[in-house]
């Protein structure tokens, strides 16, 4: 009956409309896991590297996001700043960002660490660094902005731009942050808590991936069924 046969195509479409959907979104998060297994191998590799001397170098060309390296000065604790709502497991906070006066001139920014939710203005006090010369050590971290994101009025800024930030600065400021993993002498108090390495997992993209597969094939035998069930009912087989 042509009833009957315009429900069947109709499953049939819908049916591989839905698969082609659900395989385009498995292709995507496996795209999305060679992306994160290339980040992972990059980091290894950068951090394998031996440790860059800050003092040593010249910006841009060794300005590798994940490489390790080290710098040598005094804080500017003054013109510090919090880069806005982070997290340390699990729990809300910011990121501590100061200044790091380098002995031949110049500066880089320093995440020296991860302070609570409630401290809501820099400098923090409570996480104030020492006024002594420091040695740091870490890895130069990706810089997050475009040049647009300046400190406001209680030294605040949403992403770490180092641009913006170098933009309210009365020096040259290396292109990249230094994420602080030691500090010679150490902080004189428990706070800012260090941030730790991106974790080097693979993340859920592929499990998602195999979910979307199935949900694909899961489609195609559903319409299938429903096709057959549909013929059979309008031939009166049993």
């Amino acid at each position: 009956m042509p009833g009957s046969r315009s429900r069947r195509v109709a499953v049939v479409v819908i049916a591989v409309l839905v698969a082609a959907t659900c395989v385009n979104l498995g292709l995507w998060q496996l795209r999305r896991l060679d992306e994160r297994r290339a980040l992972n191998a990059e980091i290894l590799d950068r951090g394998a590297a031996s440790p860059l001397s800050i003092e040593d170098v010249a910006g841009e060309a060794a300005a590798e996001p994940y490489r390790t390296a080290t710098a040598r000065g005094r804080y500017d604790v003054e013109h510090e700043v919090l880069v806005f709502g982070r997290s340390l497991d699990g729990e809300a906070g910011h990121h501590v960002v100061t200044p790091l006066l380098l002995p031949g001139g110049g500066a880089i920014l320093v995440v020296r660490g991860w302070v609570p939710f409630a401290m809501q203005a820099a400098p923090v006090r409570a996480a104030a660094p020492s006024a002594n010369e420091v040695r740091v050590q870490g890895f130069l971290a990706p810089d997050e902005g475009d040049g647009t994101v300046a400190p406001d009025a209680d030294g605040i800024v949403r992403v770490l731009d180092v641009e913006g930030i170098a933009s309210s600065l009365p020096y040259d400021v290396f292109p990249l942050p230094l994420q602080l993993a030691e500090q010679t002498p150490p902080q004189p108090g428990s706070l800012p808590i260090p941030v730790p390495l991106p974790e080097l997992s693979e993340g859920p993209h592929l499990s998602y991936a195999i979910q979307w597969f199935s949900f694909a094939l899961v489609a195609l035998i559903g319409g299938a069924i429903l096709v057959l069930r549909d013929r059979r009912a309008a031939t009166g087989d049993p």
